[in-house]
């Protein structure tokens, strides 16, 4: 076969000028703020050392505060906030931490729409910085799905959850873990009207149901969420805590192209690999993303991605797996077994969602879906307090006292002498198996109860009217029951006094907290069926 060197010269020169026209380099300069106008001016300095990504390299500012990145078509540029340092936020309190750089925007045949042309690259892409007292010790906010499908929903949302915590105290910054909405992405902008009232920065995880699904690639699957919430992967410092959020919905599906699956491609874990490079040891690494590292059991993780996150990790004592998308709330360790590369097991915490179980059942004392998940978990949020690089967590049940941590559930009278089976039931929500519940009966000494592994029977009765009465019940039928992961049980005692009898119970978790809650029942004399006389 006759070669033309002539052609594949030619070739070889617009491939090359092809390449350099896609491939230019981003340059900028991370600045500290002296005026409101955000930019840099000749009063304000540049800040060395801060790591600055393009998604997939990270570099960090010289000594006058200058980077430099290669950057393609389709790249966002963003600063992974310093420890010290504070963002300036947008009027949604997104913290303005990126440049989004599509010259062509986004495609145009999406349902949903994404970015505009961004145009030519600018000769300066600067990352303005303030400084900042910032503690050791703070708090942050974690959200999982509110998942609105409708207007109606989100204005639920805004009720149950936004109302309660705008304005909060004492609290750094939140973070919502995926499903923004329910696959209606024009919702987007009132989710982040919504945020917006909190008062706190706010970060985004992108969730499954906040995706363009005529995507034809996972690359182009975050289009609409890129242009209303910035990267869908990204870091930022505070403390001594190190977050990186991270996209971990693989759609299209790459088996076989239907659905989508957990984890990661190349280009995102080269991100983790070149961010934790600049990241010292000692800092607790917090990874925020939307699927669930345990379900690859499932087989709806893709078990590589996992384990290739999991020997990045490998050097760093202190971690901790934020996600939601499961609609229960579980705690999660992972071991050697697992793959887990320290002796120390890598803790997940799966967090229950702010919607609950879709905004089903029926209307709490609000007039609101009560809205209970299908393992017994009630509607809320959740609380990190972070010490250096250390943590402890807690759930808030919305609409209840910060001490509402054990919902109990038992006869409410038996028969003297016959609990015919019938149990006292602790949902100790925060609790995995392994913490130590105990209850006692009118005072008296306390005893353990036993860990089980069950359906929750406080959620059964919720689920029992809409199959069993012959009207309609006000609401959506809640989902159906699914074990729950921190559920305590013991056999109601029947052998005392005819009267009421007090029921005490306290548990503790992880974190040395011990949370209690009251109740009681009462027994009384038999009532035995009477012999129906003979006709």
């Amino acid at each position: 076969m006759q070669v033309n060197f002539k052609a594949l010269l030619c070739c070889g020169l617009l491939l090359t000028s092809t390449m350099s026209m896609a491939q230019q380099m981003a340059k900028g300069t991370d600045f500290i703020v002296q005026n409101k106008n955000g930019l840099m001016d000749k009063r304000e300095k540049g800040v060395a050392g801060v790591s600055v990504s393009n998604g997939r390299e990270v570099v960090l500012t010289n000594s006058k505060g200058q980077y430099q990145l290669p950057v393609g078509n389709d790249n966002i540029i963003f600063v992974i906030k310093p420890s010290g340092y504070s963002l300036p936020l947008d009027k949604y309190n997104i913290p303005k931490s990126f440049y989004i750089h599509k010259p062509l925007g986004s495609p145009k045949d999406l349902k949903y729409a994404g970015v505009a042309p961004t145009g030519k690259l600018p000769a300066a892409v600067n990352f303005a910085l303030n400084n900042s007292n910032e503690p050791d010790k703070f708090r942050a906010l974690v959200f999982g799905d509110p998942q609105p499908y409708t207007e109606t929903e989100l204005a639920y949302f805004n009720r149950a959850i936004i109302d309660e915590v705008t304005g909060i105290k004492n609290t750094a910054f939140g973070i919502c873990l995926g499903d923004l909405v329910g696959d209606n992405l024009d919702l987007h902008p009132g989710y982040r009207d919504a945020t917006a009232r909190i008062g706190l920065p706010w970060y985004n995880v992108i969730g499954n149901h906040d995706m363009n699904y005529d995507a034809a690639a996972d690359s182009l699957s975050d289009e609409n969420f890129e242009a209303n919430f910035g990267p869908a992967n990204y870091a930022f410092n505070y403390g001594k805590v190190h977050v990186i959020v991270l996209d971990d919905i693989r759609y299209p599906n790459p088996r076989g192209g239907k659905g989508y699956l957990g984890g990661f491609r190349k280009d995102q874990l080269d991100f983790i690999e070149n961010d934790l490079k600049l990241v010292p040891k000692d800092r607790l690494i917090v990874l925020a993303f939307h699927i669930p590292l345990f379900h690859i059991d499932g087989d709806r993780f893709r078990p590589e991605d996992r384990q290739r996150l999991f020997e990045l990790l490998k050097e760093y004592p202190n971690t901790l797996s934020l996600s939601a998308h499961t609609h229960v709330q579980e705690q999660l360790f992972y071991t050697r077994a697992d793959g887990w590369q320290q002796d120390k097991p890598h803790h997940e915490y799966n967090v229950g969602t702010t919607c609950g179980d879709w905004w089903s059942g029926r209307p709490n004392e609000q007039g609101l879906p009560l809205s209970t998940m299908r393992d017994g978990t009630p509607q809320g949020y959740a609380f990190i307090d972070f010490d250096k690089n250390t943590y402890k967590l807690s759930y808030k049940t919305a609409g209840k006292s910060a001490d509402y941590q054990i919902k109990l559930v038992h006869p409410k009278v038996v028969s003297a002498g016959k609990a015919g089976g019938s149990g006292i039931y602790a949902n100790f929500f925060i609790g995995h198996e392994g913490n130590r519940v105990e209850y006692s009966i009118d005072g008296g000494k306390w005893k353990q109860m036993a860990y089980t592994k069950s359906l929750d029977p406080a959620y059964l009765a919720e689920l029992y009217p809409f199959d069993n009465l012959d009207t309609l019940m006000t609401g959506r039928r809640p989902s159906e029951a699914v074990e729950s992961s921190h559920l305590w049980r013991v056999g109601l005692p029947a052998n005392l006094s005819i009267g009421t009898h007090t029921i005490d119970v306290r548990a503790s978790d992880d974190f040395g907290n011990t949370y209690t809650a009251k109740s009681s029942y009462r027994i009384e004399p038999a009532k035995m069926i009477p012999l129906p006389a003979k006709r």
